[in-house]
């Protein structure tokens, strides 16, 4: 299905599913690790994002979320964001984020999934139950949930299962078209939503990279090769006719 053929269906039924990662939230200044030998921001991610580093040093671990949280809250969000809010007054969008930042919601969008967790809320360190909203606040070892265990990031670490990535993929298999934004496709079970697309649906891509080459979808793809920002403006104006 390409653009022209969207403009036979009615807008207001049109369901967009949306895969963002972490180049969205590069052009809030948000730093990435990948491409920078495992690093994010300094930290090599075994010593700090696997259930193994939370086991050997949760004073390390906490410092690190406590670090990344006060840095989001001052962070805004970018143009990409708030115009991927705007197109909810046209089409149903569905935001599936490989992002732990809250910054699609600080846009306005309405219906998120975040797939790693959300830095902003905190659980149990024993099966990651009670889950309450902390914002920006640290989590200090020793602060404890209802249930008596250390709170920890609401996270999903490497290592872990990724809970939500059924109801993900459900929505992707549901979509009348996909948008791939900021995400290089390398990161899975993520990186393999998009096979979950029906064959008659268009696949969009925004990259500044080549990035289509790691698809393996029979879909019509099209490649915005620009960053985020800028390639949602050519999104939108070309699924506005």
């Amino acid at each position: 299905m390409c653009a022209k053929e969207l403009e036979k269906k009615s807008v207001k039924k049109l369901k967009l599913v949306v895969l963002s990662g972490a180049g969205v939230s590069a052009e809030s200044g948000i730093n990435t690790f990948r491409g920078a030998g495992g690093l994010w921001e300094g930290y090599d991610v075994r010593d700090v994002a696997t259930p193994e580093a939370w086991s050997k040093d949760k004073d390390l671990v906490l410092r690190f979320y406590n670090e990344r949280r006060r840095d989001i809250a001052s962070v805004l969000p970018n143009e990409a964001h708030l115009l991927l809010a705007e197109l909810q007054e046209t089409l149903d969008v569905k935001i599936i984020t490989q992002n732990i930042d809250n910054l699609h919601e600080q846009a306005g969008s309405k219906d998120v999934l975040h797939l790693h967790g959300e830095i902003t809320k905190a659980c149990s360190s024993v099966g990651k139950k009670h889950v309450s909203d902390i914002g920006f606040d640290d989590i200090a070892l020793g602060d404890k949930c209802p249930d008596g265990h250390q709170l920890r990031p609401f996270i999903v670490w490497f290592g872990e299962d990724v809970p939500l990535i059924t109801k993900a993929a459900m929505h992707v298999a549901q979509a009348d078209m996909v948008l791939v934004i900021g995400t290089s496709l390398e990161v899975y079970p993520a990186a393999g939503l998009v096979n979950f697309a029906p064959l008659d649906v268009p696949v969009f891509v925004i990259d500044p990279n080549e990035v289509t080459s790691k698809l393996t979808v029979p879909n019509d793809v099209v490649h915005i090769q620009k960053r985020g920002s800028e390639g949602m403006q050519e999104f939108v104006g070309m699924i506005a006719g």
